[in-house]
């Protein structure tokens, strides 16, 4: 079809222009007939969002994606656009996408009048298709909708009150195709009212021409929970011209929200074999995430962002890529002792309510990681704080951690740094009598991959310092990390203020 080059050539070929959000709808019915994935990228919102979507489109609806940062609305908005035809024909030159069939500028009109069927036709991708704006408080009526243009006027020696001196704003810039208004409350209640004509009678009026513009477009708004936002809200008779409200939401399950970091998340730095990321530390990470939607010391009407967790693994490899570079290590595998590094990921998304900046952020943020890797140790290992059962002869059976925490009684410690070589640091872990054993029962882990097992094995010194088993000392940015007997740190005055982030 993009052979056709003139007016004329178009009628003859019988092409059919739908209306935008029939065009739509049409496309939206054969993906759908077809079993296509409508929103590749988009994860989690198969079962909730999505059929609320796609009920919108097919009622021709326009709509509002209600959500707190980072739940993909803007994403979800822009691949709209694969649902328009991949290319279109409009009047060539035209500011407006004009349908040669129905002009709606003064220029594309004219054209067509004085040329007919020799008026130039150009194709248009689908992607040339869509705009976007974001709402601030200096957006003008002038920038969505269009002003005079007094350069314009002079230069085609039109007075002011003429249609062509126009200059059309990006709303009438994106006719036949999608619009999008991100953060709509942070818009002015004095500029919302100037989209009361777009979402009901379908057209625009620019300063005090009589004429009206009619526009052909799927206009859709982002927006956080009225309840949410202090800097505006949406006036009352523009939310009901808004045909559907659609509530987003943050991963609903733990296999979801991987999926989504794993996606996102920049983590082949060293190709599929030179970085092993264990499943639990995907799991862990994506649980600090989990722990901070549910935390009384963050703001949970600011929400907790999927940044989150993409921004903690990055950082958590990093960590592990520094120490591999350090010690010209071929293989990057994370480590408990990373974490203390994710802290720097995990401060800047989140708000503090007024208990939380008592505490002050890092502390917070260390208490989160903890309730994390304290949860998911629970799935892998045996609760430490289960009381011991006793044998046939009623004599106590000794737990799974007895070896352990006895060496530690003894007076034992471990000393760990985040930079420690492979060979250093699997040494100083074999020093605990049983623990190798006891996590190769627990985690399975190929016998050959002796590096995310020594991981595992800090994973379970940790895990016994979250269940106040062990005692642990460290400080962001120390060298060392130490796990020492809990009692005989108390009495010797080495208590860790950790144990205090229990509370938090």
């Amino acid at each position: 079809m993009k052979k056709i080059t003139t007016f004329g050539e178009l009628k003859k070929s019988n092409y059919k222009i739908l209306p935008l959000k029939e065009e739509i709808r049409r496309n939206l019915i054969e993906k759908l007939k077809l079993k296509e994935n409508l929103f590749p990228g988009i994860i989690g919102y198969e079962e909730t969002v999505v059929p609320q979507i796609v009920n919108a489109l097919l009622a021709k609806h326009d709509m509002i994606l209600l959500g707190l940062r980072g739940q993909a609305k803007t994403r979800i908005a822009r691949s709209l656009v694969s649902l328009l035809d991949e290319f279109t024909p409009i009047v060539s030159g035209s500011e407006v996408n004009d349908n040669p069939y129905a002009p709606i500028s003064y220029l594309a009109s004219k054209l067509i009048s004085e040329l007919g069927d020799e008026t130039p036709i150009e194709w248009i991708h689908r992607s040339e298709r869509y705009g976007e704006k974001l709402a601030t408080p200096d957006v003008t009526i002038a920038d969505l909708i269009g002003d005079i243009d007094p350069l314009k006027a002079a230069h085609e020696r039109l007075h002011y009150s003429h249609e062509g001196a126009i200059h059309f704003g990006i709303v009438p810039r994106t006719n036949r195709g999608i619009f999008t208004i991100n953060e709509l409350p942070d818009l002015q209640p004095r500029i919302q009212v100037g989209l009361f004509n777009i979402l009901e009678e379908r057209d625009i009026q620019i300063r005090g021409f009589k004429i009206r513009i009619p526009l052909d477009e799927l206009i859709i708004f982002t927006a956080n929970p009225e309840d949410y936002t202090n800097r505006g809200n949406i006036i009352t008779p523009l939310k009901d011209r808004i045909e559907a409200q659609i509530i987003t939401h943050y991963p609903l399950n733990m296999e979801s929200a991987i999926a989504i970091t794993e996606q996102e998340a920049w983590t082949q730095r060293w190709g599929e074999e030179g970085i092993v990321i264990p499943h639990y530390f995907k799991e862990i990470v994506e649980q600090i995430s989990f722990e901070a939607r549910s935390s009384d010391f963050v703001d949970q009407k600011s929400g907790v962002s999927a940044r989150l967790a993409i921004s903690a693994m990055e950082t958590l490899i990093s960590n592990a890529e520094r120490r591999a570079l350090a010690n010209n290590d071929k293989i990057i595998v994370p480590r408990i002792t990373d974490l203390a590094y994710v802290v720097s990921g995990v401060t800047g998304k989140v708000e503090l309510v007024f208990e939380g900046e008592e505490e002050g952020i890092t502390k917070v943020a260390k208490a989160l990681i903890g309730k994390a890797v304290k949860t998911i140790f629970k799935k892998y290992f045996p609760d430490p704080n289960a009381r011991p059962k006793k044998g046939n002869g009623q004599d106590v059976i000794k737990t799974e951690y007895e070896e352990i925490l006895e060496w530690f009684a003894k007076g034992n410690s471990l000393e760990l740094t985040d930079t420690m070589p492979f060979d250093t640091y699997s040494k100083e872990l074999a020093r605990v009598p049983r623990l190798k054993e006891f996590t190769a029962r627990h985690i399975l882990i190929p016998e050959a991959d002796r590096f995310s097992l020594a991981s595992a094995m800090e994973f379970v010194l940790d895990g016994l310092h979250q269940h106040s088993k062990l005692a642990k000392e460290e400080e962001f940015g120390a060298p060392e990390i130490s796990y020492r007997d809990m009692v005989g740190s108390i009495f010797t005055g080495g208590f860790d203020e950790e144990e205090e982030d229990e509370e938090l």
